[in-house]
């Protein structure tokens, strides 16, 4: 069955009366508060369910194992028939292997071949490596003090029927999937992903490979945002770029065809700021000015029921303000729940005085056991996202820094990049 939520509230992103500066977590709290999840639910071939979100539990159909067999190449015998000390066993005609089980009952002091993964036959609980066996053809002789079940696995020892093998939520790895076949699933039930549109904006802006005049740059948020979106499983989808022009960006958003639209540029309120002002037109705008460095202003507001987020139009900024605010949001919209980054504490390799007010994230990355950071906090410098391997941050308050001191370090890795 496909269910498909309702659309979100145009007042979703509304500051409350008298806010102005916003702080980190205040900003996320209110995200995570007001938005739900935006896709409804389909099923998929196990083999296509990698990187997908499970739209509901997932039980284990089967046992795994399915009953119990042998860990290990060796011998199997039942455990209370074994003489003190060493013991020599006579061996049963045939053995056991994965797939073709010992086809009847080993008695009470008996021992029979067995070979890893197989069935453990009627009559035995206990298995004895080959290393540690002398072998002729009718005995098996071994060393005293091989405890009962060893070389064993129970059945259902790692899930059993009915458990929840997989929870609602999870993005599913291919180790996932090794789960999910193993308890007898060929077809799992997965939201839809996530749709996310990227649009730059700016007279100033000219596609990558064009020909650039004088005061135009190369787009270089669009593929940045793109190419972050697939890294964290979403399905992204070029909008392409939009002049600072109004009814351009109007008719771009109307046939967007997506669950969310980043928009990059024209987020604050200066007179080309087009973004900002088309979503205060049509009445659910909030500019959230974030104590944030990189950041600041991110123009929130819904278009005809759809989620803008209308990041900075400076890349380093775009990142740091995709990375924080909106890979969580998107996260929660496409059901995988609100997925907070995981950071390390780890010894600084550089020092850093910084006033109260805002929190800072600087480009660093790991070496030696500890945080470099980029050798300018110009947030200009795209060649600093291309050097770093994540972020290092720094609270709100006033801080003083020195090599060695502890400080935080988020890799890119624990925003699904």
């Amino acid at each position: 069955m496909s269910l498909k939520p309702p659309p979100l509230k145009d007042d979703c992103f509304a500051l409350p009366p008298g806010v102005d500066w916003t702080p980190v977590d205040e900003a996320l709290a209110m995200l995570r508060g007001r938005l739900r999840p935006v896709v409804s639910s389909e099923e998929v071939p196990l083999m296509q369910g990698a990187g997908r979100v499970l739209a509901r539990d997932v039980m284990a159909l089967r046992s795994n194992p399915p009953q119990p067999n042998t860990a290990v190449d060796g011998y199997g015998f039942a455990a209370s028939a074994l003489p003190e000390g060493d013991a020599v066993l006579p061996l049963v005609q045939g053995r056991a292997a994965a797939g073709v089980p010992f086809d009847g009952v080993v008695p009470e002091g008996y021992a029979v071949r067995v070979l890893t993964g197989a069935a453990l036959p009627e009559g035995v609980d206990t298995v004895v490596l080959d290393e540690d066996c002398a072998v002729n053809a009718t005995h098996v002789a071994f060393r005293g003090g091989v405890k009962p079940g060893a070389n064993t696995r129970r059945a259902g020892e790692d899930v059993a029927a009915g458990e929840v093998a997989l929870a609602k939520g999870r993005v599913l790895t291919p180790a996932d999937l090794a789960l999910a076949s193993a308890v007898g699933h060929g077809a799992l039930p997965v939201y839809r992903r996530l749709r996310v549109g990227v649009l730059s904006t700016g007279d100033e802006i000219v596609a990558p490979g064009g020909e650039a005049g004088a005061g135009q740059i190369f787009d270089a948020n669009r593929p940045m945002l793109l190419g972050v979106l697939e890294r964290m499983g979403f399905e992204a989808v070029d909008l392409g770029q939009v002049a600072d022009d109004r009814a351009a960006l109007r008719a771009c958003l109307d046939g967007a065809g997506t669950d969310v639209v980043l928009t990059s540029g024209g987020a604050s309120a200066g007179d080309e700021d087009h973004v900002s002002a088309l979503l205060r037109e049509a009445g659910a705008m909030a500019e959230w000015r974030i104590a944030l460095k990189p950041g600041r202003p991110l123009a929130l507001g819904m278009w005809d029921g759809m989620p803008v987020f209308g990041l900075p139009g400076n890349p380093v900024a775009a990142l740091v303000c995709t990375l924080i605010f909106a890979r969580p949001a998107l996260s929660l919209m496409a059901g995988a729940g609100w997925v907070e980054p995981q950071g390390f504490d780890v010894p600084a390799a550089f020092s850093k005085r910084k006033k109260p007010g805002r929190r800072e994230y600087l480009r660093a990355r790991m070496r030696d056991g500890r945080a470099e950071v980029f050798k300018s906090e110009g947030s200009g410098r795209i060649s600093g996202l291309s050097w770093a391997e994540g972020l290092v941050e720094i609270g709100d308050g006033a801080q003083e820094i020195a090599p060695g001191d502890t400080v935080r370090f988020i890799p890119y890795g624990s925003f699904g990049l």
